[in-house]
């Protein structure tokens, strides 16, 4: 769960600083727009999915040169991204190794008109978001490109949902002991029990009634996920306080920016799939 965005002058936000009705408003509309696709046509989700990646490389990029001067090989890193988002559905593996290969030395390449000075550090930034949103988004690739595939992803993000919502609103009434204080201090033990019993009951139902595995499968799915969202949490929190923000953007009302929301889904995705396809 990630920290919230704050409320807009003269909205009063919730116990936890979220503005909950645009946060619950948006969400809604992102939750319909990832089902239509998926019920509709599933390579138009593969098309949500690197729309969304692309939009956290923006904010990334806007986000990382201002606060640390960094600059991103952001052209590079989305046109390479997203032909490796999109070429996993027919290649598969073949094309997550070698998009992302061809899109690391393409970054490497591209830095080169601007000198030396700071190149390692642009170019290990670069690196860093082509592995870390683009990479991993390409899982939900290999999630939705089997015959069963929108079940898979259903189940993925029922799961990670069922995790955020279950750990903010334990964490919002029960929150006392804080989780792990220097890096996201609103972060608590007793969130931690809701995210996990949420992902644990969400992934028993869907694996179940979804994907027709044993319950406690599906059960167990859950509490991996859980500790990968809450794992990919942290990681992005300890990002944004290392640079000094305290969102990525601003796109999203009561959210934050979209890579504020991408946080707990990248890695869960890539663990998602491993577990799956077992």
């Amino acid at each position: 769960m990630t920290t919230p965005a704050a409320a807009p002058a003269g909205r009063p936000a919730s116990r936890a600083g979220r503005d909950l009705p645009a946060a619950i408003g948006v969400a809604l509309v992102l939750g319909v727009v990832v089902v239509g696709s998926l019920l509709v046509f599933r390579p138009l989700f593969v098309a949500v999915v690197a729309a969304a990646a692309a939009a956290s490389v923006w904010e990334l990029r806007g986000t990382l040169a201002a606060a640390r001067g960094i600059v991103l090989s952001w052209i590079p890193i989305m046109v390479g991204g997203v032909a490796t988002i999109a070429l996993a559905w027919p290649y598969g593996l073949r094309a997550q190794v070698v998009g992302i290969a061809l899109t690391v030395l393409a970054c490497m390449v591209w830095r080169l008109a601007a000198g030396a000075d700071g190149y390692l550090r642009d170019v290990s930034a670069s690196v860093f978001v082509t592995l870390y949103v683009m990479f991993f988004a390409s899982f939900a690739t290999l999630l939705v490109s089997p015959d069963d595939g929108a079940d898979r992803v259903l189940t993925f993000i029922i799961v990670v949902v069922a995790s955020d919502t279950g750990g903010y609103a334990a964490g919002v009434v029960f929150g006392r002991h804080p989780m792990a204080p220097r890096i996201s201090p609103k972060k608590s033990w007793e969130g931690f029990a809701g995210s996990v019993t949420g992902a644990a009951v969400a992934g028993a139902l869907t694996g179940s009634l979804m994907l027709d595995h044993p319950w406690w499968r599906g059960a167990l799915l859950g509490l991996v996920v859980c500790v990968t969202a809450t794992l990919g949490d942290l990681i992005e929190s300890m990002v944004k306080r290392d640079i000094g923000v305290k969102d990525m953007g601003s796109l999203l009302p009561g959210h934050g920016g979209v890579m504020d929301r991408m946080d707990s889904l990248l890695p869960s995705a890539v663990v998602t799939w491993i577990l799956l396809s077992l």
